[in-house]
């Protein structure tokens, strides 16, 4: 049932049967039957976009259930045929990329541009799969060590998946894990964010019309963060896999939650993203890198460049130019509108941490170069903060210790590979970092020195659909994408063959 809010949204859209306000379970568009429902608000003005049913942990439990049921079918089913479900899947989201993006910027604050790139890089992980579902190759023949006995290797469906995706890419996070899992034959169920839960289920009536067989794809709608459905999905029998992205803490507690069951998990938490530039890397590279790996989302990515760390010889004048281009091309204003390229964070807590972080640095004896408080207007809405950037940073402030998480760019001085490395490591988590330098020599040692789980050489983009992508360290372990991004999904079974009467040598 439409509620009355999202009739505004729903006539921005060329299909308004893709706004749904409903959980889908088990291939039906339901609300269990609670009256309870929670509010999703535009990020830029606070307006109520519309509602969503507040499912709980039985709810979860009933679309665990149905998923496992679906996957005794479902895990049969021809690769071919899980392939083409992808490819059709695929299709659609690019059929429908403009009226995704446009719910995408109305739940999450993303200007209308980078809205529609990221729907762009979600459908590409259904076009990965759809490629790696027909290369899921099962496994390898070995000669046992008993003389006429083979050993045998294959790969099958790890079973439900428990899917809880962030809100800084409520479609990416979502494609990336599913695309994979269904390509090996699992079931899924998805608790999407409850600040962006409308392209979840966006995904979901797609996914439908796809041809994805009930029960196979569900996504339970919820307010809560950790406990209930959250909390469900990992301790219940039937889910064999959960794949969060998320912060570190609540990684963490999740860990804590699926031990009892033993699942087979992966792990994408947060980042504090070093940005090393050399004195012989190309500038006008350099800082069109910086860019792209700055302000992707506001700041609010946990591969966005934390700490940027720019050699003594040029340090000043990038600094400089670097703030000349902020200033001309990060225009603040609400995120529907065209031009704008700088939007709101996703609430006016975020924005309230990032400008504590700011006077932290100030106090430590940073200096605004760009931005800040004093830039902010009296129009602004609370969940803004203006493109800013520091220098003179220093590693004991807290914009050194976490993540930024927002439009705040911290330069550091460095001068010596030790000073650097030493700074750079020091981090509990190691997810992405990013080095420029013309030197090939200095790139790959640097990049092999970095305590990161990916690195970007003269490149600020690092995420890639045929690219392993996970960190090490506290930013958390296994890997999505790429051709091991299947593996995830899967557990490896051996048979071993004796008897076969093979011709053997006794010497």
């Amino acid at each position: 049932m439409a509620s009355s809010a999202s009739s505004l949204l729903r006539s921005k859209l060329r299909d308004p049967s893709l706004l749904r306000e409903q959980a889908y379970i088990g291939g039906q568009w339901t609300d269990r039957g609670k009256s309870a429902t929670f509010d999703v608000k535009n990020p830029y003005n606070n307006e109520t976009i519309g509602t969503c049913p507040d499912l709980d942990s039985a709810d979860a439990a009933h679309a665990v259930e149905v998923a496992h049921e679906a996957f005794q079918s479902f895990r049969h089913t021809p690769a071919k045929q899980r392939s083409q479900i992808l490819e059709k899947w695929y299709s659609l989201m690019r059929e429908h990329e403009q009226d995704l993006a446009t719910i995408l910027t109305y739940e999450n604050g993303r200007p209308l541009d980078a809205a529609k790139a990221e729907i762009q890089y979600a459908a590409s992980f259904f076009s990965w799969f759809q490629g790696e579902a027909l290369r899921a190759y099962s496994g390898e023949t070995i000669e046992s060590s008993v003389p006429g006995g083979r050993v045998l290797t294959f790969k099958q469906p790890v079973g439900v998946v428990g899917v809880l995706t962030p809100w800084n890419f409520p479609s990416a996070m979502i494609t990336r894990k599913a695309g994979a899992a269904l390509a090996a034959g699992c079931s899924v169920v998805v608790k999407p964010a409850a600040e962006t839960p409308y392209s979840a289920l966006a995904l979901a009536e797609l996914g439908e019309r796809a041809g994805i067989p009930a029960g196979v794809f569900n996504v339970v709608t919820t307010n809560e963060y950790l406990a209930s459905v959250g909390k469900t999905l990992c301790e219940h029998d039937l889910v064999k896999k959960v794949s969060f992205t998320g912060s570190t803490r609540v990684g963490k507690l999740l860990m804590e939650q699926s031990s009892s069951t033993l699942k087979k998990l992966s792990m994408e938490l947060g980042g504090n993203a070093p940005f090393i530039i050399y004195d012989d890397a190309d500038v006008s590279l350099a800082l069109q890198g910086l860019m792209a790996a700055k302000f992707r989302a506001s700041g609010q990515t946990c591969v966005c460049a934390n700490r940027v760390y720019v050699q003594d010889g040029i340090y000043d004048d990038f600094v400089k130019q670097f703030a000349d281009i902020v200033q001309r091309d990060m225009i603040a204003g609400d995120p529907t509108t065209a031009g704008t390229t700088l939007g709101p964070l996703i609430s006016e807590t975020a924005a309230t941490r990032v400008a504590s972080m700011v006077e932290d640095a100030k106090a430590g004896g940073a200096e605004v170069v760009l931005g800040g408080e004093s830039a902010r207007s009296t129009s602004d809405p609370a969940t803004f903060y203006p493109a800013t950037v520091l220098k003179g940073m220093q590693p004991g402030m807290r914009a050194s210790r976490e993540e930024l998480f927002g439009p705040v760019v911290a330069f550091y001085r460095f001068k010596s590979d030790d000073e650097l490395l030493k700074m750079a490591n020091d981090a509990e988590v190691g997810l992405a970092g990013y080095v420029y330098t013309e030197k090939l020599g200095r790139a790959w040692r640097v990049a092999e020195a970095l305590e990161t789980g990916m690195v970007g050489v003269n490149t600020g983009m690092v995420s890639d659909p045929v690219a392993p992508f996970g960190g090490i360290k506290h930013s958390g372990f296994g890997r999505e994408g790429g051709r091991v991004g299947l593996d995830e999904f899967q557990v490896m079974k051996t048979i071993t063959l004796g008897g076969l009467g093979l011709p053997t040598n006794s010497i």
